[in-house]
């Protein structure tokens, strides 16, 4: 019997509901106090999920640093890093980034078409191998089928996997009603701005996502909140 699957989305959000100035630009408002909880919980996770605005964003991936996080990983015969998987349907990425560099395994989430995008735009002389695997969706539509996706890593025991954004990642896969929780950091800051990017922007919601505060700490001027997922078929 599979081991049951958790999906968590964690980020950080201005007081004023924004998660960065712009969508491909990096989030600079969050305290080290954060980063430090961010890397808690991706050490959870046996795989993370980001979109590739997120990754134009910051160019690289938060690692696992802390000998204790990873003492804890190595007694749930974990790997030392989450993998690492890339959204984009249109596989429109550059190859430059400092990510490709990193010590982790990575995987590109796309289309079958998004797959002959990327490969047909990577330098073929360089040796190096830049995605390790490849998961290609079965929606015909140019989109990501979340429930498929997640079948698929449940089946090679990807069981706990955290969704980094940004907002249209988020609200897609809330969209079919498959986010279980949520950690959000409310940090001490406004932003502003008509189009700086929202926790969870892009795709309608059929109907408002209610939630269960589970748990709430203050660390400073941040508050860091948990929330439980109220999913359709759980609400009276």
């Amino acid at each position: 019997m599979a081991n049951p699957l958790h999906i968590t989305a964690i980020l950080a959000m201005s007081a004023d509901g924004k998660i960065s100035t712009d969508s491909e630009k990096p989030a600079r408002f969050s305290s080290p106090q954060d980063l430090e909880h961010l890397e808690e919980q991706i050490s959870l996770c046996d795989a993370i999920i980001f979109g590739a605005n997120t990754l134009r964003a910051y160019g690289t991936t938060l690692t696992i640093k802390q000998a204790h996080l990873l003492a804890q990983r190595e007694a749930r015969k974990q790997t030392p890093q989450p993998i690492n998987i890339v959204c984009s349907s249109s596989g429109k990425l550059e190859d430059h980034y400092r990510f490709f560099e990193q010590p982790i395994k990575r995987i590109l989430l796309t289309t079958k078409e998004g797959k002959i995008n990327w490969l047909n735009s990577i330098n073929h002389t360089d040796k190096k191998i830049l995605f390790n695997e490849y998961i290609i969706t079965k929606n015909n539509q140019r989109k990501i089928d979340w429930q498929d996706t997640f079948n698929y890593l449940q089946n090679i025991n990807i069981n706990r996997i955290g969704i980094l954004g940004g907002g249209e990642l988020i609200a897609s896969i809330l969209a079919e009603n498959l986010l279980d929780d949520l950690w959000l950091t409310l940090c001490p800051v406004i932003l502003g701005g008509k189009k700086a990017p929202t926790p969870v922007a892009g795709v309608h919601l059929k109907s408002p996502v209610p939630l269960e505060l589970k748990e709430i700490k203050q660390i400073g001027e941040e508050l860091f909140l948990h929330y439980q997922i109220k999913k359709i078929n759980d609400q009276p």
